[in-house]
């Protein structure tokens, strides 16, 4: 049963089903049957029913319950970690020592902030009234989460949401939702009280659709493509709900001639590799100084090399499967279509051998691509870089900035000045000096342009999913006063 509605699993009822696949085996894990609209109907009902009683608790019980569900998710984490690295395909260290650990911590974050939502202070700011801030929860919040990180974008979405006192309805990518059920478990066995939190597992044109349209959803955030984006934002329209959407992104990696290079290089392939290159925020476009590049390139293509591509359950993987054989070949279309404009340095090529069963892929680092190419300009989501040379610091930042999208960036210089500039005008969600990559709770994450708009992580996550009330008491117990004058006269 592949559902999670008012604290209980269930099957779906849209009669069709979906495959799970661990996809370094083709192997099926789970089938799930996909729930409809209906299902969508009953799930947010029991969101709805919740949030009068869940709204009200006092920000100290909300906490309790989510330490208390980091707790029981820290008691599953071996579950976790291996229900992740096989629905996925991600290696089994990169599944216990980042995207587990990283989502409890995320949700003991948030059970802290629950208790330290702020507004302005009281105060009589016109003379005759004192004025204060309500923040308020929004009602029923719509989440869509994609299949790269099920376990941490399952935990972005739900814990700011229900801290601030809403109740959810999470849809899981529906090729990825084994973690998410979980962690719906979780809470029932944390004491958080049924309806709070819902799952529906379903495709986007059914299930993801009705939640995106649905009139009693206040609030529908979005993780994914920026296409698919585009129409969530257009379904949101049905009832003017809020909307949060996180979408694609394109980082560039800017490598200036001062940059200590082995770190760049290092860098290059721990920041385009994570994840097999299937992260929003992954290094995907190089922009090397000339006096450098072919270092630069040289080093990057000897440690893709010596990547160990393999089993998700062996310690010794450094890179699994991308996410299904579908994604695979769309990565390797796109390397494919490149030759004929760009070199291959190293890389383009599916795995072989005992890989051969997987939806492998090797590292692949390009060179001599166009700025105006497919494979500079469109998000390939995939173990891809390109490498391209600039002569000036004018020239990095408009490479830079030479792209629809705006989610996270870095620049690579032991200049401080340097640094600070290209904090500055690089225009994108998250800028790093000398790093790529490193997220933590306590900061936020978000796009500007085609990136999206809305931040997870972090207190700033509260101004998605609050309201701002102003409440204004009058102080001069006059029943006849001055400003009623300018509305009706009386003698």
């Amino acid at each position: 049963m592949h559902q999670y509605i008012d604290g209980t699993r269930r099957d779906g009822t849209s009669g069709r089903t979906q495959r799970v696949i661990d996809p370094s085996t083709g192997e099926e894990i789970a089938t799930v049957t996909l729930a409809s609209a209906e299902d969508v109907d009953l799930a947010v009902a029991a969101a709805r029913r919740a949030f009068g009683a869940w709204s009200r608790t006092t920000p100290a019980e909300r906490s309790a319950l989510l330490l208390r569900t980091a707790e029981v998710l820290r008691e599953r984490q071996d579950e976790l970690a291996e229900l992740e690295s096989r629905q996925c395909g991600k290696p089994i260290r990169l599944a216990r020592e980042f995207d587990v650990p990283g989502s409890i911590d995320n949700v003991e974050f948030f059970a802290g902030a629950a208790r330290i939502l702020e507004g302005k202070a009281t105060g009589e700011y016109s003379p005759t009234h004192t004025s204060s801030i309500r923040r308020e929860p929004l009602g029923v919040v719509g989440s869509i989460a994609p299949w790269n990180y099920p376990l941490q974008m399952a935990v972005w979405k739900i814990f700011p949401a229900i801290a601030a006192g809403n109740t959810v309805v999470l849809k899981p990518a529906e090729i990825t939702p084994l973690t998410a059920l979980v962690l719906a478990e979780a809470l029932t066995t944390a004491g958080v009280p049924d309806g709070v939190v819902n799952i529906v597992v379903g495709d986007g044109r059914e299930a993801g659709a009705a939640l995106a349209r649905h009139t009693d959803v206040d609030m529908i955030s979005f993780t994914g493509s920026t296409a698919v984006g585009r129409s969530v934002m257009e379904a949101a329209t049905s009832n003017a709900k809020r909307v949060h959407l996180e979408l694609g992104g394109k980082a560039p990696f800017v490598v200036f001639d001062d940059a200590d290079l082995e770190a760049a290089v290092h860098g290059a392939v721990a920041g385009s590799l994570i994840n097999g290159g299937q992260d929003c925020t992954a290094a995907t476009r190089a922009i090397v100084h000339e006096s450098v590049i072919d270092r630069f390139v040289a080093g990057v293509a000897e440690l893709y090399e010596s990547v160990t591509l393999g089993p998700t359950s062996d310690e010794a993987t450094d890179m699994g499967p991308l996410s299904s054989f579908a994604h695979r070949d769309k990565v390797a279309a796109m390397v494919e279509r490149a030759r004929g404009y760009a070199t291959i340095v190293t890389g383009g090529r599916a795995g072989e051998g005992g890989l051969a069963a997987g939806a492998y892929y090797h590292p692949t680092l390009v060179v001599g691509a166009g700025t105006d190419s497919e494979i500079y300009r469109d998000e390939v989501f995939g173990p891809v870089l390109t490498v391209t040379p600039f002569r000036d610091d004018d020239e990095a930042i408009a490479l830079a900035n030479d792209t629809p999208y705006g989610l996270a960036a870095s620049a690579w210089t032991n200049d401080l000045h340097r640094g600070l500039r290209a904090t500055r005008e690089i225009v994108a969600g998250c800028v790093w000096v000398n790093d790529h990559i490193p997220i933590i709770s306590e900061m936020p994450h978000g796009g500007v342009k085609q990136s999206g708009f809305g931040k997870d992580m972090s207190s700033y996550s509260f101004e998605e999913y609050t309201s701002i009330k102003h409440v204004m008491f009058d102080l001069s117990r006059e029943p006849r006063k001055d400003w009623h004058r300018t509305i009706f006269r009386i003698d």
